[in-house]
């Protein structure tokens, strides 16, 4: 009865994201502001080392329900910046679904202004840019999209999060995906690193953690309960509460 319930409430919130974006089809993605929002510091003035991770609603209908995410590292005195992430336009033709700098670190996503995930800076950053990029080249997805439930970019940058939990990367509960945990696991640490969670296939699952409260997730949604900072996180929602 409870399974019966809990499948209809979904199957709701999914019609009433999809009944509310109708009106995003007749807009034409490609002319979509793509500029730079203005978030990540100019290198031509900063050359502190630079990382920060980026969130913002997806293309058409698919931003009703969910973000898309990146990873951008600057290491101290570069001149530019690298961005990292998961897009799956392509991959059935052969091309890696591992993009680097398809777009400037904090542009706008199809006119979608990105939020700012992650932003640490300075004395130890070299290091863990390092460790991102260890992170990125072990991938074991990296010539393979699925949008739901995974592996997708928000299945990518969660990878990078556990692998470098001095990142302390608390997704949002829109990231879809971020609970296909890679390799076919069913555990995992949380991808702030300070909390486990169990994942089947990214389908059905339930996560604790310091960061990120108590989350389950039923078909690839996410409703939770963030007690650090009270707020309740839902399906297309997100986060309802304190910052």
């Amino acid at each position: 009865m409870v399974a019966r319930l809990r499948t209809r409430i979904v199957v709701a919130l999914l019609l009433l994201s999809f009944s509310g974006c109708i009106g995003l089809g007749g807009s034409d993605w490609r002319l979509a502001r793509r500029d730079s929002s203005g978030q990540s510091p100019d290198p031509a003035t900063m050359t502190d080392a630079v990382i920060q991770v980026f969130a913002a609603r997806a293309v058409g209908w698919r931003g009703a329900l969910g973000v898309h995410t990146w990873i951008v590292v600057k290491p101290s005195g570069a001149s530019a910046y690298r961005r990292y992430e998961v897009i799956g336009w392509g991959v059935d033709r052969g091309y890696a679904a591992v993009r680097v700098d398809r777009a400037g670190p904090d542009h706008y996503w199809f006119g979608s202004r990105p939020e700012r995930l992650v932003d640490v800076r300075g004395s130890g950053v070299d290091a863990l840019i390092e460790k991102v990029e260890a992170a990125i080249a072990t991938y074991p997805h990296a010539d393979w999209y699925r949008m739901w439930p995974g592996p997708n970019s928000n299945t990518f940058t969660a990878h990078v999060g556990r692998a470098v939990p001095e990142l302390r990367l608390e997704l949002p509960p829109t990231a879809i995906g971020k609970d296909y945990l890679p390799g076919g696991a069913v555990a995992a640490v949380t991808p702030a690193g300070r909390g486990v969670q169990l994942s089947l296939f990214g389908l059905a699952g339930i996560l604790a953690g310091w960061d990120e409260g108590l989350e389950l997730n039923v078909l690839g949604l996410t409703i939770g309960i963030d007690f650090n900072a009270p707020a309740i996180k839902l399906p297309a929602l997100g986060r309802l509460g304190f910052p």
